[in-house]
């Protein structure tokens, strides 16, 4: 995902000198071809996320697009105060971009795991929050971003998923309909999208349909998506690389319920509001933590079944 973004932001800045890219001492392989074709819109902070922050606050505010770059936690987490009180307060066109969403960076430990910066993040007043699942909408968050005034934040993850029928365009605040079923209804968001669609398959050998959605975008949500979900199924499911408190599912009960259509049978499966003390790869902790193709398949075979 990180490369597909660097390449569109290329391709961005190349007709916009208004477009800057600051990191966090950070990405250099991956930056090198921008770094090297956009030296006067380039910036290396180095290890001082807070302050790359206000950096990026104080040029967005003389004009500039400014997205930075750091991973997992540090470029969020880490700059909140900064993200809240400079940037996202002031309206500033500041880029939140956080490589290593979830467990990515599964084999550096708690510090590294990015599961509680989408319900952070989201929570913040007019912040647009962005989780794509897949490379083609990697590249169509990044000019959704770009365009959108005022602070965004941009989840990459190093997993990524397939992007799905081109039927369903990206749009904003719309989750994409991936696959359609009848039993139960699959909401994801990041690069998890890879475990749901197993799953997905797996539940119709055993004759369970499903539709899969894409919720790219975790504000400012079209309510419609959800609500005809919720009444045409059986069951809702959500599925997030992420804790449970405040994330996706949150976000979709609170949808469901403003709307007065809460389904009769609904299960969010994500981190179960512990830390993530183990160490190891994103598969595996996927695995420990009951978020595998495998785990999805049991929890919705005993949702349908209550």
């Amino acid at each position: 995902m990180r490369d597909r973004f660097i390449q569109t932001l290329c391709t961005l800045a190349e007709s916009d000198p208004r477009i800057m890219l600051i990191t966090g001492d950070l990405g250099f392989a991956v930056l090198d071809d921008y770094r090297k074709r956009f030296p006067a819109q380039f910036i290396n902070a180095g290890v001082a996320e807070q302050n790359m922050t206000l950096v990026a606050t104080g040029m967005a505010l003389e004009g500039h697009i400014v997205f930075t770059y750091s991973i997992g936690n540090f470029p969020t987490l880490r700059c909140l105060e900064m993200i809240r009180n400079d940037a996202a307060y002031h309206g500033a066109n500041v880029k939140v971009v956080s490589v290593g969403g979830g467990f990515s960076y599964g084999a550096l430990g708690i510090s590294h795991h990015a599961t509680e910066d989408l319900a952070i993040m989201r929570s913040l007043p007019d912040v647009m929050c962005f989780s794509p699942t897949s490379l083609g909408e990697v590249t169509e968050a990044t000019k959704a971003i770009t365009k959108t005034p005022g602070t965004c934040f941009l989840r990459l993850d190093k997993d990524k998923g397939p992007d799905g029928p081109h039927t369903e365009p990206f749009v904003i605040g719309r989750p994409r309909l991936l696959r359609t079923g009848k039993n139960v209804a699959l909401f994801t968001t990041g690069g998890i999208l890879t475990e749901v669609m197993a799953a997905a398959d797996r539940l119709q050998m055993m004759g369970i349909t499903s539709s899969v959605y894409s919720v790219h975008t975790l504000s400012r949500v079209e309510p419609d998506r959800f609500v005809q979900a919720s009444r045409s199924h059986a069951a809702l499911v959500t599925v997030e690389e992420h804790t449970v408190t405040g994330g996706l599912g949150g976000l979709v009960l609170e949808t469901l319920a403003d709307a007065q259509a809460l389904p009769a049978k609904f299960a969010r499966m994500g981190l179960n509001c512990c830390f993530s003390s183990v160490v190891g790869s994103q598969t595996y902790l996927r695995t420990v933590y009951g978020l595998d193709a495998s785990s999805i398949v049991s929890r919705v075979q005993r949702l349908l079944q209550t």
